[in-house]
């Protein structure tokens, strides 16, 4: 008959040698989805999707804040949908993502829509957002944005019609919920968060 202190030393080994295999199970887990999803983007394509990015933004700026989000980058034949998180962790309300498409060389296709890429070559100041959430909110106050009957939505977003980072403040004055559609309107109010300005202000409605 087996001791007590042999089936204690036993169950330690058995317990050891499960500890280790389920690491072993964990790091397999790991290590190749990150490697498989890297892989849908080759280097090369890779390479050239962030010197697009540089052209712009300067090779500082690039290291500092933006990194490749293969999570939601995909190869869409012949093409490859392109995305970057662009974050700046002292600017919190800078939290946005960068998308574009190349085509299989890494060119990037005009085609289609380039979103998010401040140009801080040509317009360094595009690139300092001195403007955030309590100062973009007073601005619109002090033009006379409405209150309205619910709270404003706030949005620091890409406005592909300036062709750069905007605060977007939504007022909503009226809304009627429909069986089958709202109604609403409002108005809005687009404030430049590099130096203050008023970009836009404006009316909006749904029917």
């Amino acid at each position: 008959m087996k001791s007590k202190s042999f089936l204690i030393f036993q169950f330690i080994q058995i317990a050891i040698i499960i500890f280790f295999f389920s690491l072993l199970i964990n790091s397999c887990n790991c290590v190749p989805c990150r490697e498989n999803e890297e892989a849908q983007i080759p280097l090369s394509v890779l390479n050239k999707a962030d010197q697009f990015i540089i052209s712009k933004t300067g090779d500082d700026f690039f290291k500092k804040y933006i990194t490749a989000d293969f999570s939601q980058s995909k190869h869409i034949a012949p093409n490859y949908l392109m995305v970057y998180k662009f974050y700046m962790p002292e600017k919190p309300f800078v939290d946005e993502l960068i998308r574009f498409t190349v085509d299989s060389t890494g060119k990037v296709l005009t085609q289609y829509e380039v979103v998010g890429i401040p140009d801080c070559n040509n317009n360094p100041m595009d690139c300092d957002f001195v403007v955030d959430e309590k100062i973009a909110k007073q601005i619109a106050t002090e033009n006379s944005l409405p209150k309205g009957i619910k709270d404003w939505k706030v949005d620091f977003t890409w406005e592909a019609k300036y062709n750069k980072y905007v605060w977007k403040i939504i007022s909503t004055k009226k809304e009627t919920v429909l069986q089958d559609h709202d109604r609403a309107e409002g108005e809005f109010i687009i404030i430049d968060p590099s130096n203050a300005s008023i970009l836009e202000k404006e009316s909006w409605k749904v029917n």
